[in-house]
C-alpha cells in the first residue's frame, strides 16, 4: 500500500531496522529529522472524480489588463492636473509614478487571476474554483439552477469571449465564469441550461 500525503513511510536506514529506529544504533539525535505531515491547501480545491479543470480563455488576461489601461489613463490625466495645482510638477510625477506602479500590479494580478479560474461539469452540479489572494470554490447543483445567462461588454466582444452566469434560488450560490470564448459560452449555456431542466423534473 502506498503512503499518502498522511501517512509516513518506516524509517528504514542503510543498515535496516525497524520504524523509527536510527541507523548503525546511533542516537535519534544524529538521525535525519522526521518530516512533518503536509497537507497541500490545493488539495482541498480538486474537482474530485479524476475530473480536470476546464480553464477560460487567455483573452481573459489582455481584457483586464486593457481594462486596467482604460482606467489608468483618465486616473492619470485628472489627477496628475489636481496634483500639480496642489502640488506642483513634483506632485504630479509621483502621481503618475503611482499610477503607473498600480498598472503593473494589476498586470501581474491579471495573469494570476486567469490562471486561478478552472470549472469542471460533474454529474450532480457544476464545480468552479478562482482567487489570487483568497482561493473560493463553488459548488452549483443543476436542481437548483432558475437560469443561466451569458453576457458580454464591448471590449469582451471585441475579443471574443462571454460572461456565463448561473442564477440559483440563493444569491450565495451564483456563479460565474468569465473569459471564455463565445462559442464554448453558448454550448455551456445549453448545456447547463438542459441539465438544470432535467433535474427540475426530476429525471
Amino acid at each position: 500500500m502506498n503512503p499518502t500525503h498522511d501517512e509516513q513511510p518506516p524509517f528504514s536506514g542503510p543498515g535496516g531496522g525497524g520504524q523509527g529506529a536510527p541507523p548503525y544504533g546511533g542516537t535519534p539525535a544524529s538521525a535525519a529529522p522526521a518530516q512533518a505531515p503536509s497537507y497541500p491547501a490545493d488539495q482541498a480545491f480538486e474537482p474530485g472524480g479524476g475530473l480536470a479543470w476546464a480553464h477560460i480563455s487567455k483573452r481573459f488576461t489582455w481584457h483586464r489588463r486593457i481594462s486596467a489601461l482604460l482606467w489608468a489613463v483618465p486616473i492619470g490625466l485628472v489627477g496628475g492636473f489636481l496634483m500639480s495645482r496642489s502640488g506642483g510638477a513634483l506632485g504630479a510625477l509621483l502621481w503618475g509614478v503611482a499610477v503607473l506602479l498600480s498598472v503593473a500590479l494589476a498586470w501581474i494580478v491579471a495573469e494570476l487571476a486567469y490562471r486561478s479560474w478552472g470549472y469542471a461539469e460533474r454529474a450532480d452540479d457544476l464545480i468552479l474554483s478562482h482567487g489570487v489572494f483568497v482561493k473560493r470554490l463553488i459548488v452549483v447543483p443543476y436542481g437548483r439552477m432558475q437560469f443561466v445567462d451569458v453576457t458580454a461588454g464591448l471590449l469582451e466582444q471585441w475579443l471574443g469571449v462571454a460572461t456565463v452566469r448561473m442564477h440559483t434560488a440563493a444569491a450565495a450560490t451564483d456563479a460565474v465564469i468569465p473569459g471564455l470564448p463565445a462559442t464554448e459560452a453558448a454550448m455551456l449555456r445549453d448545456r447547463l441550461a438542459q441539465k438544470g431542466e432535467e433535474r427540475s423534473m426530476g429525471l
